[in-house]
This record gives structure tokens, sequence and C-alpha cells, in this order.
């Protein structure tokens, strides 16, 4: 029985010394994996493109995948050869591989079959001395594996998006942030079916938005905005069914909002400030139930505020929508939006009461009403316009007043807002003041109320006040 036990526990030990070492093999064979001949020389010759001649990769870095890793540089094991998959250029860390001034897109850097991800950071910098352009061809070389293409901080990259970048079908990610890039979108883009981030914020493109997106059904993030692009919303841009993000603000865009926004049930941020757009509020807006940022201002959009149901946009937190032409009454629907962060509401043609119940929002902590026709008393609480402080703009309402009695000795009166009371005008007369005409027709209806008829009332008046100039003579002359 002794010597079976003995048998077992032997051959456990074996069984497990055998799979330490065959892990042991696998792990040296992870540090001693080659490295083809003509991927390092390609690798090589890349970044020397970026970084300059002087570069000697093959002294420094005899082993890029292996002991002796790139900053930057990443790769993966393919039929048990390394591969280069990503490349990062430019000084994200300290040891990253900074850029030379004349910066060379090589043609080697094509030659890179299973790159995955490129991406130049703060690369190109002087459009005047050594400008740089996307290149034109060979991108039908990295088809196949490119999933994300980045260029950002880039002032030197000019020149348009070439339309080869439309044969990049497994593209997920394509960045264009703040370069120099020019020119008009290329409808080639719509190719880019895969794509779950789109950005060519801060460029100088022009032209129309192309009308090819219905296809795009997979991307989240569709940014365009701080370009000079010009012309309607393609109808397009409902197609984006997935779309987490739309931003299109700061650009010359016009037209009326399309309706197909209503598909995008998902969306959660909207900018579309500093732009043209006109025709009022569209419906569609109210169907949009997953928005927390909603950010229309500086457009002459006009239209009443009071058209959609804003009650139903419950996820709302961010609602700016200064200087847009708007007319109505504040919508007191708005006070049911428990999420409400930031309202702006300046620089429109509101009118009416403000309504108190904004004052319920829990999380409100911004609210901006100056320069509307809004009238009436403010009847918000010394408590909320302590706690909103400079947040809380009303000037410029002409016929808005606060309440004397509940503000005037706190230090909470809000800036440019008038008080409520009537104004009494004292006049002195031999070192004695009267009060005199504090409100001559709320004194004849006070008169009429009893009994007496109103043109009877004048005569009334006069006779009060003489007895009343008679009654004091005898109380001087005592």
């Amino acid at each position: 029985m002794r010597s079976m036990k003995a048998i077992s526990h032997a051959t456990f030990v074996i069984l497990l010394l055998s799979l330490s070492a065959r892990c042991y093999a696998q792990e040296d064979q992870l540090d001693i994996a080659p490295m083809e001949q003509a991927e390092r020389k390609a690798l090589y010759l890349t970044i020397q493109g970026f970084v300059g001649d002087s570069w000697n990769g093959s002294d420094l870095y005899p082993d890029p995948c292996g002991w002796t890793p790139i900053q930057g540089v990443s790769c993966d094991l393919f039929n048990g050869f390394w591969y280069v998959t990503v490349l990062n250029i430019g000084p994200i860390h300290d040891n990253s591989l900074s850029c030379a001034q004349n910066v060379e897109l090589r043609p080697q850097l094509f030659e890179l079959r299973h790159l995955k991800s490129l991406s130049f950071f703060n690369c190109f910098q002087s459009q005047d001395r050594f400008p740089a352009t996307i290149p034109t061809g060979n991108w039908e070389k990295l088809a196949g594996s490119l999933e994300s293409l980045e260029f950002r901080s880039n002032p030197g990259l000019i020149g348009n998006i070439p339309s080869s970048v439309g044969v990049l079908k497994n593209l997920q990610s394509l960045v264009l942030l703040e370069n120099g890039v020019t020119g008009e979108i290329p409808p080639d883009i719509g190719n880019l079916t895969k794509l779950k981030k789109l950005v060519l914020s801060g460029n100088y493109f022009i032209g129309r938005i192309p009308d090819v997106f219905g296809g795009m059904n997979e991307l989240l993030i569709f940014d365009l905005s701080r370009n000079s692009l010009s012309g309607k919303l393609p109808l397009s841009l409902g197609s984006l069914t997935s779309a987490l993000k739309l931003d299109v603000s700061h650009n010359h865009l016009d037209g009326n909002l399309p309706n197909e926004f209503a598909n995008l049930k998902n969306l959660t941020l909207m900018d579309l400030r500093n732009n043209r757009f006109s025709g009022g509020l569209t419906l569609s807006f109210q169907e949009m139930n997953s928005l927390e940022e909603m950010v229309l201002s500086n457009n002459p959009l006009g239209g009443d505020i009071r058209i959609l149901k804003w009650e139903n946009l419950k996820n709302l937190t961010i609602l700016e929508l200064s200087n847009m032409g708007l007319a109505g009454e504040i919508p007191e629907s708005i006070s049911e939006l428990k999420r409400l962060r930031f309202l702006g509401l300046s620089d429109n043609n509101l009118t009416g009461n403000l309504p108190s119940k904004l004052e319920t929002l829990p999380c409100l902590n911004a609210l901006y009403l100056s320069g509307n026709n809004l009238t009436g008393e403010l009847k918000f609480s010394e408590g909320f316009l302590g706690k909103m402080g400079r947040r809380f703009g009303a000037w410029n309402n002409p016929n808005l007043c606060y309440q004397v009695g509940v503000m005037m000795s706190t230090n909470h009166v809000p800036y440019g807002v008038k008080p409520c009371h009537k104004e009494v005008n004292l006049l002195a007369s031999n070192s004695k003041t009267e009060l005199l005409n504090q409100d001559m027709n709320e004194t004849s209806y006070f008169i009429a109320s009893m009994g007496f008829s109103s043109s009877a009332t004048n005569a009334f008046w006069w006779t009060f006040v003489e007895e009343i100039l008679m009654m004091g003579l005898f109380l001087i002359l005592i």
C-alpha cells in the first residue's frame, strides 16, 4: 500500500516538472523568437524617417521586439516571428521617439504588413519650413491589418485627406485632431463601415459634410467640430444609431435641423453650437431620451421654446440654449429634469414670469437667464440664490424685479435685477416734511370704493387736504 502511494506521488512530481519545463520552454521561445530581417529593416528605416538618419536602431535596439524594446513600438507573434503591430511616434513619454524637424513618411512604413495602430503626436511642427502631407498611395498594403490611424497636434501636417484612405476597410478609429489639414472631407470615408471613432476636429476642412454615413451603424464618436464646414447636415447622420457623441460645433453649417435625429436613441452628447442653423427646434429632439448634454447656443434657430416636451429628456445634465432667438415663456416642464446641473437661456426673446419651480431642481448649480424680456417678481428663495451665487444671472430683463422685504438686507440680491418696491417722493417745505401725492389713482379707487362717485372724487380729495392743513396750522399756533 505504501509503495502504491510512493509511486503516485512520484508520478505527480514528474508531471508537475514536465508542465513547468513546458512553460519555461514557451517563455524562452517568446524571448528568443526571431524577427524577420525584412521587418526589422523596414522598422528601422521607418523610424529614421521620423527621428533622423543619425538614429542607429541596430546598435541601440538589436532586438526591438524582445529584450531591447523601443518605446512606442509593440509587436505580436505570427507563425513564430515577431511583427510590429503598434507604432506611436511623438513625445508621449520621456523616452518616446521624438520627431526631427524634417519628418519624412517613408514608403517602408507600408511594409509593416501586420501594423494595427499608427499614431503621430506633436510631430509635424512647421507649415512653412517643413510641411508634410498624408501619403496618397500604398494604403492598400495596410488594408487588411490597420485598425487605428491618428494624427494629433501636428500643425505642420497640411494638404487633404487622400481618398485612398477609404481602402482601410478594417479601420475602427480615424482621428485627425488639431492639424493643418485642409480641403473637403472625401466621400470615400463612407467606405469605412467598421469605424467606431471619427474625429476630424480642429482642422481647416471646408465644403459640405458628405452624405455617406448610411453604413456606419457601429460609429460611437462623430466629431467634426472647429472647422469651416458649410451647408446642411446630411440626412444619413440619422443612421448613426450607435452614436454616443455628435459634435459639429464651431462651423458655418446652416439649414433646418433634420428630423432624422429621432433615430439617435443612444446619443448622450449633442453639440451644435456656433453655427447658422434655423427653422426652430425640431420635434425629433424629444425622442432622444438618452441625451445628457444638449448644446445649441449661438444659432439663429428661432421659434417657440414650448414646442418640445422637455420632460421627456430626463437624463439631461446640461441644457445650453443661449442666443438662439427663442420666444415664449420658459416651460415649467423643465423643472422636471431632476439631473439638470446647467441651464443656459440667456440672450433670447423669452417672456412671462420665471417659474419658481426651477428652484426645486436638486442638482442645478448654474442658471443663466439674462438678456430676455422676463417680467414679474423673482420668487426664488434666499437660500437658493445664496447657493447659486454668481452662477445665477438674470440681468437685462427690464421688467423683472425681486421682493424688497425678502432680500434687501442680504448679500444675495441678484445682480442687475431691480427691487419691486414703489417709489415714494419726499419734499421738504419750511423745514417740515410733507407726504404729497403718493398715488392718486389708488386714492381715487379707495374713495370710490367707500361709496363716493367718481365725479365727486376730486372735490372730496381737496376738501380732505384742506382740513388736514387747517388742523396742522391749529397745532402750530397752540
